[in-house]
């Protein structure tokens, strides 16, 4: 009887955390937007006091040549804008801040696969989003790379000026650092700020632009392209 009840008040443990956090997500975003590691950031930054209204997750920017760019989350803050990249990786890290490949080691080095360098990307992202508001250009941006997953860094290096790359425990602690760290940023019109990046989240909610993103980073792979 004694277990049963343990049981019994585990589950209705489980549900009650569960309703409570999905409560909390759709302050920010819905639960079928972008993947879940990516929904934990938002939980956390959510859970360590950031207020919804400043958090955007899943944005999807337009470039000068029509194509879309997909953003995992960005925080805007009272020193600058703070974007996320959220990866989720197992076994050893490799890389630096300059090479376009990084390594990701399994099984005590027998597996090696190679994925594309996250602080570059981020990169990306970056210059997108400043291309969008002639304030972004006052305005200072900071990359945070975030590794959700049981891997580890074992040698990675040149990082460079406000880029921060950090496991997932210690992400709230990185995004601390950035505002302890820097002075108050001058908003012209945070109106235009949040304006820009609603919009932008809004655009992820269009399964057109979803779909031609999907499209546009096949074309980029051209794995269609290769016969074997």
């Amino acid at each position: 009887m004694i277990i049963v009840g343990v049981i019994l008040l585990a589950i209705v443990t489980f549900l009650f955390l569960y309703i409570r956090d999905k409560k909390l997500l759709e302050t920010v975003t819905k639960s079928h937007r972008g993947t879940k590691t990516e929904r934990k950031l938002v939980l956390k930054l959510l859970k360590a006091g950031f207020p919804a209204q400043t958090i955007f997750h899943d944005l999807y920017l337009r470039d000068k040549y029509g194509n879309y760019s997909q953003i995992d989350l960005v925080l805007a803050t009272k020193v600058g804008i703070i974007v996320f990249e959220v990866k989720k990786y197992s076994g050893w890290i490799f890389g630096n801040g300059n090479q376009n490949k990084w390594t990701q080691v399994l099984a005590y080095g027998k597996e090696k696969y190679y994925f594309y360098n996250p602080i570059l990307q981020n990169k990306k992202h970056v210059e997108n989003l400043k291309a969008t508001l002639t304030d972004f250009q006052n305005i200072p941006f900071f990359s945070v790379v975030v590794f959700f997953g049981d891997c580890e860094f074992r040698d990675v290096s040149f990082i460079p000026n406000n880029t921060f790359l950090t496991k997932s425990p210690r992400v709230i602690y990185a995004v601390k650092k950035v505002l302890k760290e820097n002075e108050p940023a001058n908003y012209k019109s945070k109106r235009d700020v949040v304006n820009v990046l609603s919009a932008a989240v809004e655009n992820g909610n269009n399964q057109e632009i979803s779909e031609k993103h999907i499209k546009n980073i096949k074309d980029m792979l051209g794995e269609d392209r290769i016969f074997h």
